[in-house]
């Protein structure tokens, strides 16, 4: 099982890389010749930055648009934010000052991030038109991810495991050196779905983490009489009178 889960995190870490490397460089030479900001739309470079701060981190746009959904997808990516950083310490050797502080908040922001999870599977149940318009990747996606917080979760607080072992393990497939897990059906079950969140991350509808960046409705400044786009075509027809 050292080995197994050593190759699975070796190939899993080169798939979620390589891959969300790939997209960035396919949404970057993607063009968008058009002006689409969606208004009303900031006309400098400035307050393009700062309304992709408030979209990146308050979820703006979600919030005017329904007050449920933010607060259930606010709550989880939250959670998620102080779980990822609670996790640094199993990869850093002294932890730094912050992570350390953060160590409670993180602990009980797994709870925030399970009924996150929870509240926005249940829409896609409970909410017609959201059924509707639901596959089956879009149940996977919050099945894994639900199921690596409870299991992450019952390590926690019912069935515990020897995390110094898991750290070492971590630590040493840093420098390529395979180190023993503890034998345990839950850690290797969380183990196993990260790995597979991690090799299907890269093709998945997750990619709106990064997508977000490069979304000309919200990326774009509000200056199209300034800056009109010409068809080169249309751009040597102009340049001939």
């Amino acid at each position: 099982m050292n080995l197994l889960f050593a190759l699975l995190f070796y190939v899993a870490t080169l798939i979620l890389v390589g891959g969300i490397a790939y997209r960035i460089y396919d949404y970057a030479r993607t063009p968008a010749p058009l002006k689409i900001p969606t208004t009303p739309a900031p006309t400098t470079s400035g307050g393009v930055a700062f309304r992709m701060f408030r979209e990146v981190v308050f979820f703006e746009s979600l919030f005017k648009s329904n007050l449920w959904i933010w607060a259930l997808g606010w709550t989880f990516h939250l959670g998620l934010a102080l779980v990822l950083l609670r996790h640094l310490r199993y990869f850093t050797e002294p932890v730094n000052f912050i992570i350390a502080f953060i160590q409670p908040f993180g602990m009980y922001a797994g709870f925030a991030m399970a009924a996150g999870l929870a509240g926005l599977w249940a829409r896609r149940f409970l909410v017609e038109r959201i059924r509707y318009i639901s596959t089956p990747s879009d149940h996977l996606m919050l099945a894994l991810l639900l199921g690596i917080a409870v299991t992450g979760l019952l390590m926690k607080f019912v069935m515990h495991t020897d995390i110094v072992a898991v750290k070492t393990f971590f630590l040493g497939l840093m420098v390529f050196e395979i180190n023993p897990l503890p034998s345990h059906p839950g850690l290797y079950l969380h183990l196993g779905m990260v790995v597979l969140l991690m090799i299907i991350f890269p093709v998945s509808k997750l990619l709106h983490a990064p997508g977000v960046f490069f979304s000309p409705t919200r990326n774009q400044v509000d200056n199209p009489r300034e800056t009109r786009h010409l068809a080169p075509w249309a751009a040597k027809f102009e340049a001939k009178n």
